[in-house]
């Protein structure tokens, strides 16, 4: 038996211990917390899209909201732009790809969404066009009022291409009056950044059972709880909280319609283990400043 699959009980069995620490710090850091901070609500009757690189993306960066905006009686369409062919939870590409659609269906059925628009690019296989172009046409059809998005607060390459596609197709619409929210995928946007919150402590027990749906991405989603505990105590919330950076869509289409090789690699997510959780916070403060004021 290799050194580090010794090493993996342990870590299971001091993960709880480690993150409790690191949740003192964080109550703790609550007093230096902006206090500007808008309190997620919806007056119903909104058309809602959330661009999701990868199937898992939508529960992971913003599950709670999705149900809050569907028990609000808003109208609620989750696209999902790549296939997520290249985890490797299963060997082959075809196969992982099914499975994932799979677990994307159950999510939307638990989620209750009006729609799920499975676009299934083949994940690091699709050009920024053949993005795009679906994205604008969903877009001119849906006439959304919010838009749920990923960003440049990232470091991984399919969300950077998604993200930049997404303005491309905004850009090309004309951005009226959308508004953008940018949501976190494991790398926190921080109250640095971060203008609107959403108290989903009620809906838990139906937030996990969304993650849940994802079974072969149980590694990932393992840190979506941990940043939604780290997110509710930075705002004084009960249990589970998510964070988003809102923004007219002009302004996101400004940030990310330079080609994503032009971004600072400037951050860091969370790992699985919780050991190194506050560096993802701190990684990247600068750069989260600079656009923050730009």
């Amino acid at each position: 038996m290799s050194f580090r699959s010794r090493l993996r009980p342990v870590k299971r069995a001091s993960a709880s211990a480690v993150e409790l620490i690191w949740r003192v710090g964080f109550g703790a850091a609550a007093r230096l917390v902006r206090r500007d901070i808008n309190r997620w609500i919806s007056p119903g009757g909104q058309r809602v899209l959330v661009v999701a690189p990868h199937p898992d993306d939508e529960a992971i960066g913003c599950v709670g909201t999705i149900l809050l905006h569907v028990q609000s009686g808003d109208r609620v369409c989750v696209a999902i732009a790549t296939d997520g062919r290249r985890s490797r939870a299963i060997p082959d590409p075809v196969q992982m790809a099914l499975q994932r659609r799979r677990e994307a269906t159950d999510a939307a059925r638990l989620m209750q969404l009006e729609r799920l628009e499975w676009l299934g690019l083949p994940e690091g296989e699709w050009s920024v066009r053949a993005l795009q172009d679906p994205l604008r046409a969903l877009i001119e059809e849906i006439e959304p009022n919010i838009i749920y998005a990923p960003s440049r607060i990232d470091f991984h390459p399919e969300h950077f291409k998604v993200a930049h596609a997404l303005a491309l197709a905004l850009d090309e619409v004309g951005a009226r009056q959308e508004r953008v929210r940018v949501y976190q995928v494991q790398v926190p946007l921080t109250p640095v950044i971060a203008n609107l919150v959403a108290d989903v402590s009620a809906l838990v027990p139906r937030c996990e059972a969304v993650l849940r749906a994802y079974v072969s991405q149980a590694g990932s989603v393992a840190c979506a709880y941990r940043q939604r505990r780290y997110s509710a105590l930075l705002h004084g919330i009960a249990k589970h909280a998510e964070e988003f950076w809102e923004m007219p869509a002009s302004r996101y289409v400004a940030l990310h319609s330079v080609p994503p090789l032009q971004w600072p690699n400037a951050f860091r997510g969370l790992r699985n283990f919780p050991l190194t959780d506050p560096l993802a916070y701190l990684v990247g403060r600068n750069a989260r400043r600079k656009m923050r004021c730009c």
